[in-house]
């Protein structure tokens, strides 16, 4: 059975109109995890006929391993069950959450790669983005899709990293952009090839909502990338899915 820890909600953070930022941190366990795996938050709600029913969802921490702290990025949905529960989540409260795990982490720090997110799905690729550049020896891209530059998160972190290491590379692509927007509109996945060359050469880590982690996949296999290069991660709302 997997190990559930209780944290305390030490920071909430307001990053856009529907995306809180939670520090969580534990009474002296260090959590260790390769960058991009998420944890299982566990609560209790009242069902529908009365009784009391546990709510697991997976979340995963943008923050490093090797501390007492995680961190989680978490976009309220207006009908889900655990977003909303996190969100009414306030310093000094407690959680119970599992272990992390899964396999969504960087493979090989030695190839060239490309992180491809749309919405939360933006969170294990912070993680596994900064990781890359303190260990990696290859280039970096990081392309990010949303809706418009009121909801793009960690764009400070994001640009930060871009400016500090001449090997990562960010992109920016929304698909409700206003008439200021000079970057690149639409879907995120039909940007690559404006500033990618080496397809077949680069690891690719893909997570947002299915359809885009599809349709990137496809892409993808239409420019000669191996299927063992593309690692990727759905997610639907409060749910995880698809992991390989």
């Amino acid at each position: 059975m997997t190990d559930i820890h209780e944290v305390t909600v030490t920071s909430v953070h307001q990053m856009t109109p529907n995306v809180k930022q939670f520090v969580l941190e534990s009474d002296g366990y260090t959590f260790e995890f390769d960058p991009g795996q998420h944890t299982h938050v566990h609560f209790e709600q009242e069902s529908d006929d009365g009784e009391s029913e546990e709510v697991v969802r997976p979340y995963t921490s943008t923050a490093m391993p090797g501390s007492e702290k995680i961190t989680l990025a978490i976009k309220r949905y207006p009908d889900g069950t655990a977003s909303t529960w996190m969100h009414d989540r306030t310093p000094g409260d407690t959680i119970h959450v599992e272990e992390l795990g899964g396999n969504l982490y960087l493979r090989d720090l030695d190839s060239d790669v490309a992180f491809v997110s749309t919405g939360t799905g933006i969170t294990p690729m912070i993680a596994m983005a900064k990781q890359y550049v303190r260990e990696g020896t290859g280039n970096a891209h990081f392309f990010f899709g949303e809706k418009d530059e009121e909801h793009v998160f960690y764009r400070e972190t994001l640009d930060q990293l871009a400016a500090d290491y001449p090997s990562f590379d960010v992109t920016y692509v929304l698909s409700e952009a206003d008439e200021e927007w000079r970057g690149p509109e639409g879907h995120v996945q039909d940007h690559l090839a404006e500033y990618l060359d080496d397809f077949e050469e680069r690891d690719f880590y893909v997570c947002g909502v299915p359809e885009m982690v599809v349709e990137t996949r496809d892409y993808l296999d239409d420019r000669g990338v191996d299927d063992d290069r593309v690692y990727v991660e759905g997610w639907e709302g409060d749910e995880v899915s698809g992991a390989d």
